[in-house]
């Protein structure tokens, strides 16, 4: 069973509650559970993280974790795995084995990156980590608000975490939109605002719209996409 929280890409954060039901029924299931964790150190919102690995006496955990993410470097693809097995199944299942013989044969990442690694993680302060998350705190808060000014696209949910949001496009408001592609590629041309079809992510006519950038920015984006939806809506 494979988990990703905190979400992306609907920023959300599940409960510890919820966690516990995940694994009594990876248990009672016979199966282990991989969790995705790599936004872990990016929430923000009324709901705590937990990571998984916390329910390792109740079923096999392995977690994925990334630097790309908590030290903000798109592109660095290094990350790290960890198992949290207290009664040593995959250990007995060869599980561990087979993951360590593919690390073994696997392509490594880059150099520069792998020699970066020791200084950034040593010498990066709280305080750099406390920054990003007040500004998704604050750009989170943004994105929101003004998405609910938009007539023809609702926010579900606010985000607990990540950098993402998905929202709702309703066609019925629009003249000339045939889906979220068609959306996307049209806000891009006449507003030079950038979004991700929900397509790509199996979500018809749905956005992911990033909140990972300064304030003033984001909220120019939104005024802008606001600007086309109105431009674009049907005369009732």
């Amino acid at each position: 069973m494979v988990i990703i929280n905190p979400g992306n890409p609907c920023g959300s954060v599940f409960t510890y509650e919820h966690l516990s039901k995940i694994a009594n029924t990876a248990k009672k299931l016979g199966i282990f559970v991989i969790a995705d964790e790599v936004y872990g150190h990016l929430t923000f919102g009324n709901t705590p993280f937990v990571p998984m690995g916390a329910f390792g006496q109740i079923v096999p955990v392995l977690t994925l974790g990334s630097i790309s993410k908590r030290w903000m470097v798109p592109g660095w693809r290094l990350g790290w795995m960890v198992i949290c097995d207290s009664n040593g199944v995959l250990k007995e299942t060869k599980i561990v084995e087979s993951i360590e013989s593919f690390l073994n044969i696997s392509t490594d990442p880059a150099t520069f990156i792998q020699g970066a690694i020791p200084s950034i993680i040593e010498n990066t302060k709280d305080d750099f980590f406390n920054k990003i998350v007040d500004l998704l705190r604050k750009t989170s808060s943004i994105c929101y608000d003004k998405i609910k000014e938009i007539d023809c696209i609702t926010c579900p949910h606010k985000p607990d975490g990540s950098m993402f949001v998905m929202v709702k496009i309703n066609l019925g408001y629009l003249e000339d939109i045939a889906d979220c592609i068609d959306f996307s590629c049209k806000l891009a041309k006449e507003e030079s605002v950038i979004t991700m079809p929900g397509r790509a992510l199996g979500l018809e006519n749905w956005l992911r719209i990033t909140f990972a950038i300064d304030p003033a920015s984001l909220e120019i984006g939104l005024d802008r996409m606001k600007s086309f939806c109105e431009r674009h809506a049907k005369v009732m």
